[in-house]
């Protein structure tokens, strides 16, 4: 059976896949990627965050299909610990401002050149980083300058399935798109 594509993949261009299939770690900043970049804190000061499942389900495929994730945040969260940890993320690097420098770490621990790392960021932070990967991700609802030298800017803001296309980007890529959704498409009987 073959795999409907969705607009958003059949536009990404012959060199942005090309680049996307050499990739096997993604890093993802949380606050502006991961969510909508908003902060919420209760009266008691309580931090509350909220998280898509779209990219849940994206990430536990790309962990599926053999990439590597990882998560580096300038913020220390004990909600990022909880969503990540419930991801099975094993990578979480909390409390990095130097966001390059963490994903150049990680890279050496995995035994990986920085043409096989995709970073995806929204921010200043996360600009250095976006500009040493292989693969540099940013979203739309971004600051300017991130989105001017990354490779690739997502359809979906940040919060609302960014992570997610990004994940069928990379999968897709490495022709590992279509086993990924099979099970999804069985005829009912099956």
């Amino acid at each position: 059976m073959a795999v409907p594509v969705s607009p958003v993949h059949s536009q990404w261009p012959d060199t942005l896949l090309q680049k996307a299939a050499g990739i096997r770690l993604i890093a993802l900043d949380v606050d502006g990627v991961m969510s909508d970049g908003t902060l919420y804190f209760s009266a008691s000061g309580d931090e509350l965050k909220g998280f898509n499942i779209l990219d849940g389900l994206g990430l536990k495929q790309l962990m599926a299909a053999g990439i590597e994730v990882a998560v580096i945040t300038g913020r220390r969260s004990p909600l990022t610990e909880k969503r990540m940890t419930d991801l099975g993320i094993p990578h979480l690097m909390q409390g990095r401002e130097d966001k390059k420098v963490a994903l150049l770490e990680l890279a050496e621990t995995l035994g990986l050149p920085a043409n096989a790392l995709a970073y995806m960021g929204d921010d200043l932070p996360d600009l250095p980083a976006i500009r040493c990967a292989g693969l540099g991700i940013t979203v739309p609802n971004g600051y300017w300058l991130v989105r001017e030298h990354a490779d690739y800017c997502t359809r979906a803001a940040g919060g609302s399935g960014a992570v997610r296309e990004a994940c069928d980007l990379l999968l897709s890529a490495q022709g590992k798109l279509a086993p990924a959704l099979a099970p999804y498409l069985l005829e009912p009987g099956q």
